[in-house]
């Protein structure tokens, strides 16, 4: 248990963990699919906690931040900050991809892999349905109509309970701020009883996420061993280019945003990078954008000392809209697909390709996985690329690619946090005030200090005290007479 804690803490445990996952996924299948099945555990139960402490902590966010001065302010800047984040991940991904050029000088051997990929996958995508009872057209009718009506459903459901079950955050995230706006604008006498039951689904949520996290390692060890025995080495050494580019670009922005979350904050370099680890492995590992929100909240408020009221309400927004790791991926594939296909890119494409790469992070909110891929076609078609044979290519590397596009989205909504605190007060765990009664409502880790724990004392009158005693003896005589009255019987 011990060792568990410390790598679950330990950047380099971490790194080990992932090593020894991809020796044992090439020499050791057995105990590579173990590991990822408790690794697959651990995110089933961090998901299941994830859900309804993102339904809380927006209400608490919501309340905190319309406490603010100048709140209408306040959210315009998040909502210009998050833009600009974005913006800003897809632009680099644009101008990484025109000064990497992957995609223009492959090998014959990387060429055909590819070549053969796309021909396969066009293949077996190719064939047209059609209805006898309709026309072709009447039908591709009817399925837009579908998909739209099925994707507003998912923005604003007809049942809040039915999108928490199947886990839809757009739907979750539109109930949650109706309800939230509603929750802040009632007082604090008329919501007294409701927060302290939002306290306690709170406090109960964040002790099974803490002893949830022993087992970090064990999904490090287990992503691994997946990765290592279900990657195509094939296709990903014909993809080698855009792959490290990719990953390489998400370590330097991720750095960055490091930098500028310590600037901002007046801290160290090394202890956002320490405070964060947690969150950004999550992120890397898990696939979901929701798993990392609870290990968020805490490092960047209740560790780092941002606003609390402010990362509560940050954190769950930007899981699912700041989506700056999609939006380098988007910008970065276009201009790959476009090397491929002899299709140079000029300054003016740049600016193109960059703003379709944030509008398709936008569309795409709520997806993850390799439901983020579908969403390239947006940016490919600003430069007349095939969006159906870049597909094929995409979904080779995306397992590869989707844990640090996780993980950038993540450190990026962090930033967003740091940049809108400027001016606020700093928050720290050891120093702050208390509010709202006992513990702070939505302050994970709020304690009493020692002088206010034993300040509750009772204090009793002589004739009190003489009154309690005749109480207490004469309870106790009925006690004696009922016991006579049952032996008798």
């Amino acid at each position: 248990m011990k060792a568990l804690h410390w790598l679950s803490h330990s950047v380099p445990g971490l790194l080990l963990c992932l090593v020894a996952g991809a020796l044992a996924g090439t020499v050791a299948g057995p105990l590579g699919r173990f590991a990822w099945l408790l690794g697959q555990l651990y995110l089933s139960v961090v998901n299941m906690a994830a859900v309804p402490l993102l339904v809380v902590a927006t209400f608490f966010g919501l309340r905190q931040v319309l406490a603010l001065p100048r709140a209408g302010a306040r959210f315009g800047a998040i909502i210009g900050t998050a833009a600009g984040v974005v913006g800003a991940c897809a632009l680099a991904g644009a101008l990484a991809g025109v000064a990497a050029a992957p995609g223009a000088d492959l090998s014959a051997q990387a060429s055909e892999k590819l070549g053969t990929l796309i021909l396969s996958g066009v293949a077996d995508g190719g064939e047209v349905r059609v209805d006898l009872h309709g026309s072709v057209a009447a039908g591709a009718d009817a399925d837009k109509e579908a998909k739209g009506s099925h994707a507003l459903g998912e923005i604003i459901p007809d049942n809040f309970y039915r999108a928490l079950a199947h886990g839809q955050a757009l739907g979750v995230l539109a109930g949650t701020l109706l309800f939230g706006l509603a929750f802040a604008a009632l007082s604090r006498e008329q919501t007294g009883m409701l927060s302290n039951v939002f306290e306690g689904i709170y406090r109960t949520f964040e002790q099974i996420i803490a002893h949830a996290n022993l087992l970090i390692p064990v999904l490090a060890f287990g992503l691994a061993a997946h990765l290592s025995m279900h990657a195509d080495r094939a296709a990903m050494g014909a993809m080698a280019g855009v792959l490290v580019t990719f990953l390489m670009l998400c370590l330097l922005l991720s750095g960055v945003a490091a930098a500028a979350i310590a600037a901002c904050g007046r801290l160290s370099f090394a202890q956002v990078v320490t405070e964060l680890n947690g969150s950004m492995l999550v992120g890397l590992a898990s696939g979901s954008a929701t798993a990392p929100i609870p290990h968020t909240i805490e490092a960047m408020s209740a560790r780092l000392g941002f606003p609390r009221g402010l990362v509560e309400l940050v954190v769950p927004l930007g899981a699912v809209f700041v989506r700056g790791g999609a939006a380098l991926y988007f910008a970065l594939v276009t201009v790959f697909v476009a090397n491929l296909y002899g299709r140079p890119v000029g300054a003016g494409d740049v600016a193109w390709i960059s703003m379709a790469a944030t509008m398709a992070a936008w569309l795409s909110a709520g997806q993850g996985g390799m439901g983020t891929v579908a969403y390239a076609g947006v940016a490919l078609s600003v430069l007349q690329l095939p969006a159906e044979a870049a597909a094929v290519l995409l979904l080779a590397i995306d397992p590869i690619c989707d844990g640090p596009r996780n993980a950038l989205s993540l450190v990026c909504t962090c930033v967003v946090i740091a940049l809108v605190s400027v001016g606020l007060p700093m928050e720290r765990a050891a120093t702050q005030p208390l509010q709202d009664g006992p513990a702070r409502i939505g302050l994970p880790g709020a304690r009493l200090p020692a002088a206010q724990a034993a300040a509750v004392q009772l204090v009793l009158t002589r004739a009190q005290l003489a009154l309690a005693s005749a109480c207490a003896l004469l309870a106790a005589l009925l006690i004696v007479l009922m016991g006579i009255g049952v032996g008798a019987k």
